[in-house]
């Protein structure tokens, strides 16, 4: 490890644009992507601001950590899937169920009830061509200026990344499932 300086300017300048609803996206083959949007929504929630959340892979009926805790402080959050792929027993139900998730998710950021929407693992639906990515970009395009969403995945399609405002890049560098290490409760769920 190399000692540093810490800065003793500013090292930027305030912006000077806009305020306005900002589409983030959490991607890459690190760990944290839907960790970063959960801290998101408590930050939201915190400062009194309506917070939705789906999650495009999680069957409605989960009761993973973020399920218990979001519904003991009033977050709602939804399951819209039935699993990953190969938990499936059925693709094409799978592939309704994310097209239908999709107009509930729609609904809500073209509401503008919402001061940010959270659309958890819908790089996946969008990816095997169960949402049509045309109609996910005219949303985001068309949503309230004031409607935040953030959107993870790995593999996020380029061009929701050529829209977004802030694209984050999760980076796996080491981790302990590949070392044989089993998911953790409270950690991976």
């Amino acid at each position: 490890m190399q000692i540093e300086t810490p800065p003793s300017e500013k090292p930027y300048e305030k912006p000077e644009g806009e305020r306005r609803g900002l589409v983030i996206v959490n991607t890459g083959d690190g760990k944290g992507k839907s960790t970063a949007a959960f801290g998101l929504a408590l930050r939201a929630h915190g400062r009194g601001k309506a917070v939705k959340i789906y999650q495009f892979m999680k069957v409605p009926s989960a009761r993973f950590g973020e399920h218990r805790m979001f519904e003991q402080i009033g977050i709602p959050i939804e399951g819209l899937g039935d699993g990953f792929s190969w938990k499936s027993q059925d693709l094409e139900r799978s592939g309704q169920l994310a097209r239908d998730g999709w107009e509930k998710a729609k609904a809500a950021i073209l509401s503008g009830e919402h001061f940010l929407v959270v659309l958890d693992e819908i790089t996946y639906p969008l990816i095997y061509g169960w949402l049509p990515l045309e109609d996910v970009l005219e949303t985001l395009r068309a949503r309230p200026r004031h409607v935040h969403v953030v959107l993870t995945g790995r593999r996020c399609p380029p061009e929701i990344i050529e829209l977004a405002d802030t694209v984050t890049e999760m980076t796996l560098v080491k981790h302990a499932f590949k070392a044989g290490i089993p998911a953790q409760r409270g950690i991976e769920d």
